[in-house]
């Protein structure tokens, strides 16, 4: 593992998946200004790169992706410092957002409260099947924001509301029937469901996954019509890539209209 920094660590193979590992955050992965300055400046730094086809986030213990924030830093806080902290975070969430190419967020054990947020900005949630999941803020006097407001989307408003208001956790196949991930592994499994997610998305041609992301964004904040008419340009630039005209000759509806 190559590190960028000494809370970023980056494994690459040869199909362009890139594995990044969140480092020295404690046992549970617990993010600090810190660790979500590291984490950030990965992101921003692999973004650059158009031949990275998809990255799976992932943290250094087996016991969370991301356990939460950093309480005891947090417990220092004032008003100003406390807006400081929560924009670190609210940057990280948005480099993720924002990757050019798909994340995978690898869920072992605990996502909770900054850790979630982190999560749901990720494209593709892939949990362990004793992962654990909650918003436990209100319980510690701070409400839940920045990416938070990704889980109504999610999951309905009703059951955010409730995630967020009673701070309650969740179990693995409770998130997967919300929609809160998108796969429970096996036991011992989660590095198997990973890839085959991974290998699911290198079927996909890279250039079309790209603008798949970016257009799933900008739908995410704008009015349906908005929405539908944007994408009729879209569509007709992504005909630019070369894309359309090699895979659809090769494709199974392809090659059987001949």
């Amino acid at each position: 593992m190559d590190m960028l920094n000494p809370h970023c660590g980056i494994d690459r193979d040869d199909r362009g998946v890139v594995r990044l590992t969140i480092c020295n955050a404690g046992k549970l992965n617990i993010v600090s200004s810190a660790v979500t300055n590291g984490v950030r400046e990965g992101f921003e730094h692999l973004a650059a790169d158009p031949a990275i086809r998809a990255v799976i986030l992932a943290g250094e213990s087996e016991r969370s992706m991301i356990g939460g924030a950093d309480i005891k830093e947090m417990a220092k806080l004032d008003q100003k410092s406390a807006e400081a902290f929560i924009s670190r975070l609210r940057d990280l969430c948005e480099a993720v957002r924002k990757f050019p190419a798909p994340v995978i967020a690898r869920l072992p054990g605990w996502c909770l409260g900054g850790g979630l947020e982190v999560a749901a900005a990720c494209d593709v949630r892939v949990a362990a099947h004793d992962a654990m999941f909650g918003m436990p803020e209100v319980k510690v006097g701070i409400p839940s924001v920045i990416h938070a407001a990704l889980l109504p989307r999610l999951i309905g408003w009703g059951r955010a509301r409730w995630l967020m208001m009673t701070a309650e956790n969740i179990d693995a196949p409770t998130a997967l029937a919300w929609g809160l991930v998108d796969t429970v592994a096996k036991p011992g499994g989660l590095d198997e469901a990973v890839e085959h997610t991974v290998k699911a998305l290198l079927e996909c041609g890279p250039e079309a996954l790209r603008i798949q992301k970016d257009l799933l964004r900008q739908w995410e904040e704008l009015p349906l019509t908005e929405s539908v008419n944007l994408s009729v340009g879209v569509f007709g630039k992504s005909f630019q890539t070369g894309e359309p005209q090699r895979l659809l000759q090769g494709s199974w509806i392809g090659r059987n209209r001949k």
